[in-house]
């Protein structure tokens, strides 16, 4: 992507060397496990908080690599291209958008949500309207599940902002609300609407940033449609267990969070993205 001479986001809170407490699983071990949390389990902050075994305030000895001040830019300009193009959209749908802030931590930190852990991955609480999100999350998308790439990178960070455009039109509180009277089967299927929505919002967001900054170069859409495939509920399910359980599928699969991402990215219009009104066999 290009993005030489774009501004940074000043809704970001640095907490990287400023961690609470200690997971009980780490990275490496819980790598396969962290991810499907994130982006197929029910509710990520249940099992973050779970994988907390001590919340009292440690210092850690933290000292960013020239990778991660990269990495840690790259994040503040990227929030900064999210908060000019909804702002935009909102105004021009005769509403006011207020930008969700972005809290980069390394190892564990608290939310509004209850324990935040590296390895639950990037995630949105709507309690704070905060993003939470360990930047090493982008070297596992990259060697884990061969992921990588800048617009693979953003398209994390445009996701968790889909969840807070959602948050602000009300799309979440009603989601909640539903769910609660819904077996697990069906509650299962609210969030991956809900998911798949948030995929589309991306994509709306890439296509206007594009248009108003030229800022996706020959390669990226690729990166970010791969990106979207290899998190598909299907394949990481396959990968961690060997076989696929669909009433279990949180996010979408592989076909489905690519096609309402690039559903975004090719019509630019946040009206076409509705996943509550289409039938699910048809998402």
């Amino acid at each position: 992507m290009k993005l030489d001479g774009r501004r940074s986001s000043e809704n970001v809170e640095d907490r990287r060397g400023k961690s609470v407490g200690k997971a009980t699983l780490g990275i490496g071990g819980t790598i396969v496990v962290g991810l499907i949390v994130w982006l197929m389990g029910g509710n990520p902050m249940d099992v973050i908080t779970q994988q907390l075994s001590d919340t009292s305030p440690t210092q850690q000895t933290y000292t960013p690599n020239a990778e991660d001040e990269k990495s840690a830019e790259f994040v503040k300009k990227i929030l900064a291209g999210t908060e000019d193009i909804w702002t935009e959209i909102f105004k021009e749908n005769g509403m006011t958008y207020v930008s969700p802030k972005l809290i980069m931590f390394n190892g564990a930190t608290t939310s509004g949500c209850g324990g935040a852990s590296s390895s639950t991955g990037p995630f949105y609480c709507p309690a704070d309207q905060t993003i939470y999100i360990d930047l090493s999350f982008f070297k596992q998308m990259k060697n884990e599940l061969n992921a990588g790439g800048d617009f693979a990178y953003a398209y994390v960070i445009a996701h968790e902002v889909g969840h807070h455009v959602q948050n602000l039109l009300g799309t979440l509180g009603k989601v909640n609300q539903e769910q609660q009277r819904l077996s697990k089967k069906e509650s299962n299927r609210m969030s991956v609407r809900t998911e798949l929505q948030a995929d589309f919002y991306a994509g709306v967001w890439a296509y206007h940033d594009n248009k108003n900054f030229n800022s996706i170069e020959p390669g990226d859409i690729e990166e970010g449609l791969n990106a979207a495939t290899q998190i598909g509920d299907d394949r990481l399910q396959m990968q961690a267990q060997g076989y696929t359980v669909p009433d279990a599928f949180n996010h979408g699969t592989s076909a489905q969070r690519k096609r309402w991402l690039n559903k975004g990215l090719q019509t630019g219009d946040i009206n076409q993205g509705n996943t509550f009104n289409v039938p699910f066999s048809n998402l």
